[in-house]
């Protein structure tokens, strides 16, 4: 029985998005700079996308510029924000993802001084966090809403009204929150968010970053004069129509997905807990309510996530990005976990077409794996 448990490295595509994609894949091919009707044709359809997007997002159309994922989103916000500056200050958290991090690293060679915001033990940043590391050179701060190993989010409005200075952007990756829980650009008052078309079960190879009005934004990517210039190159169109049908539909079923996916979670949750060996990271924290991070006492990650491949079960054993890395999850150990416990992680997050069954499935799988090791241990 196959078991997907890693719908925040990625969702399945949407019957109901495939749908909408395949004209634009099969019959309608229309440049979107083209001022034919083929063109228009495909004009009018990445617009539409633009509101749908922007609806999600809490944001006006106007807000949203498309790109090739959260990924490139990311960069755009910090780079391309910084680009025009002279090189001053920004802080990260410690947490980002590696679209965060590496950016902002990047800029240290620029002469820009970058500091990485701390988190306590259970994967929080407060308000003294941010303070700590704010100067009166600080041009950026980047915060992510939600972090996608442990799930745990941030209050980014309040971090925000703690940030006195008018002079600091403030920007916020909101790719795992966005369609699990309600997100509105507009009330947090910050400059810059990120979103993901293929954590909201649209395309792989779209996404958005949503800038306020008043940000001074520079493109890293140049010519062609698309998306007003800050992301030039031939859209997209299939991607962008799929993220924009996928982000209406997350829209319509955010309450209903946001207590099913707790159901599941917490249910896991309360088994583990009662596991020997398992220790559960941020467990006390407000989390995304479908992710779940924990790790079996000498039972190293990659292993387990192996031996659960074979028996048919995708986790992850952090983000997806680094899964090949080999090296413990940089987010455990901002949280002060030791090194030799953090490399045992294992993330579960599960995602609207998983079951009650699959959470039965997994434990049972599990149980039998550790159990195995275990005797293998006293034999040994």
């Amino acid at each position: 029985m196959a078991v997907y448990l890693d719908n925040n490295s990625t969702t399945a595509l949407e019957p109901e998005v495939l749908d909408v994609m395949l004209p634009y894949l099969k019959d309608i091919h229309g440049n979107p700079s083209s001022v034919h009707r083929y063109g228009r044709l495909t004009r009018n359809a990445i617009e539409q996308a633009r509101h749908q997007v922007a609806n999600l997002a809490g944001a006006q159309p106007e807000q949203v510029i498309f790109t090739s994922g959260g990924t490139e989103a990311n960069n755009l916000a910090i780079l391309g924000a910084l680009s025009n500056k002279v090189p001053a200050h920004l802080a990260v958290s410690s947490i980002e993802h590696a679209s965060v991090i590496e950016p902002a690293k990047i800029l240290i060679n620029s002469g820009w001084k970058l500091d990485l915001i701390p988190v306590d033990a259970a994967c929080n940043i407060s308000a003294e966090n941010i303070e700590s590391v704010v100067s009166d050179d600080t041009c950026l701060i980047s915060v992510m809403m939600a972090n996608n190993e442990t799930g745990v989010i941030q209050d980014i409005k309040h971090l925000n009204q703690h940030i006195q200075s008018e002079k600091v952007l403030f920007h916020s990756d909101a790719s795992q929150v966005a369609g699990k829980l309600p997100v509105n650009f507009a009330e947090m008052k910050i400059d810059m968010m990120t979103l993901s078309s293929h954590k909201i079960y649209g395309p792989q190879g779209a996404g958005a970053l949503i800038v306020n009005r008043s940000v001074e934004l520079e493109p890293i990517i140049y010519g062609g004069g698309q998306e007003r210039g800050l992301r030039n190159g031939t859209e997209n169109i299939a991607a962008i129509v799929g993220f924009g049908a996928a982000a209406e539909l997350a829209g319509q079923q955010i309450e209903d997905i946001n207590k099913y996916l707790r159901t599941m979670r917490d249910a896991l949750q309360s088994e583990l807990a009662n596991m020997p060996g398992i220790t559960l990271f941020a467990a006390q924290s407000d989390r995304l309510p479908n992710t779940l991070q924990f790790a079996v006492d000498d039972f190293d990650g990659e292993a387990l996530l192996m031996h659960l491949d074979k028996q048919g079960i995708a986790v992850s054993s952090g983000s997806a990005c680094h899964s090949k890395a080999g090296i413990p999850s940089h987010v455990l150990l901002a949280m002060g976990v030791a090194p030799e416990l953090a490399k045992n992680a294992i993330r579960i997050s599960f995602g609207k077409h998983n079951r009650m069954d699959d959470v039965h499935v997994f434990l049972h799988a599990l149980k039998e794996i550790t159990l195995t090791q275990h005797q293998s241990m006293r034999v040994g």
